[in-house]
């Protein structure tokens, strides 16, 4: 277990946080030695790219993905991947034994009564994404908030409750499938879908006859970061010492970039 870890790793670790310089030089130092032969179980819904979506032949893939398939190795412990949902993440992550969450998981407070929170690893806010064809039609919340305006969120996330906050008064549609909404969005049959503005710029390249509205200027703003197991010092202490590293190094940003093609958001 992470528990194993002696009190002078977990202070130097925890010391290398404050220091990014000095994270960078020694994380590789501090995981020399396997930290555990058990499994890391991973949670996550897997349905948000780009930062994890289900791949048949990986598993899953995506920017957090990646970040955590690296602090695995770091670790030399073997990865489990443990599917949840949005709606169900509150009540999966206790008892499903997560270690970790990732997923483009959002700072809210209220998922700080069942876990504890990474550093943040990126800044993302609330985009309107619309066909092309509609212009600029949606570009505010008041043009969104409208009786006939035909709104889309997936069910459970952060996503459902802007749109219940913000659209009391359009048509509000509730969708179990994050990876088909589009697709309601594509042909028509919804006006406008409002989430993250990474994953907009994600996916307005696979639909190329969708746009993503301000996505520099979002509606809103909060940190992405990995929900960790509650009550683990040492587990959080290691977690931010390897993202802090990440994050000194460029490793984040070029994951960012060569997943939406283009300057990624960052956070402090």
């Amino acid at each position: 277990m992470l528990g194993q870890l002696t009190l002078a790793r977990l202070r130097r670790i925890t010391a290398l946080v404050a220091g990014t310089a000095i994270t960078v030089v020694a994380i590789p130092a501090a995981a020399q030695e396997p930290l555990a032969s058990n499994e890391l179980r991973v949670c996550t819904p897997g349905d948000y790219p780009p930062y994890s979506v289900g791949d048949g032949a990986d598993g899953y893939i995506g920017i957090d993905i990646e970040l955590i398939r690296g602090f695995a190795d770091v670790l030399r412990r073997p990865i489990q991947f443990v599917p949840v949902t949005w709606a169900t993440l509150a009540t999966d992550f206790g008892p499903k034994r997560c270690d970790i969450a990732v997923g483009g998981i959002s700072d809210l407070p209220a998922r700080r009564g069942f876990s504890d929170f990474s550093i943040s690893y990126g800044t993302d806010g609330k985009a309107p994404i619309t066909r092309r064809t509609s212009g600029a039609d949606y570009s505010t919340i008041e043009q969104i908030n409208q009786p006939g305006v035909r709104v889309i969120a997936n069910r459970g996330g952060t996503n459902e409750a802007f749109a219940r906050k913000n659209f009391p008064d359009a048509q509000l549609t509730l969708w179990n499938d994050n990876l088909t909404l589009f697709d309601e969005l594509d042909q028509g049959r919804v006006d406008v879908f409002v989430t993250d503005s990474v994953e907009g710029r994600y996916r307005v390249r696979e639909h190329p006859g969708l746009q993503v509205l301000h996505p520099d200027s979002p509606f809103d703003s909060f940190q992405k970061v990995f929900l960790l197991r509650k009550n683990d010092p040492v587990l959080a202490a290691t977690v931010n010492a390897w993202l802090a590293a990440q994050l000194a190094t460029g490793a984040v940003d070029r994951s960012f970039a060569q997943w939406i093609g283009g300057v990624p958001v960052r956070g402090n």
